[in-house]
């Protein structure tokens, strides 16, 4: 999380306001329902393990069995399983 200065981002009548309630403490705002990001998605590793999932995936259907996936990409048997069955 990025602390960032009150004074800069609002308006004078709406700091003042606020300082009623809050005399220099730190206040967290919380982002509006619809706005917030899904796990992974700000460092980019929801996308990598999607890739993966997808090559895995299409290394089975192209005859690969599940222990030499589970070997390759250092998963479990039942990891590669999910993988494989799940609903994409």
């Amino acid at each position: 999380m990025k602390y960032v200065n009150a004074d800069i981002v609002f308006p004078e009548a709406l700091l003042k306001e606020i300082q009623k309630y809050v005399h220099g403490g730190m206040v967290y705002v919380p982002t509006p329902d619809g706005f917030r990001k899904k796990w992974g998605e700000n460092s980019g590793i929801r996308k990598q393990l999607s890739h993966r999932n997808d090559e895995i995936r299409h290394k089975f259907s192209n005859g690969l069995s599940m222990e030499q996936l589970s070997e390759h990409y250092c998963l479990s048997y039942d990891s590669i399983k999910k993988i494989i069955y799940s609903k994409k």
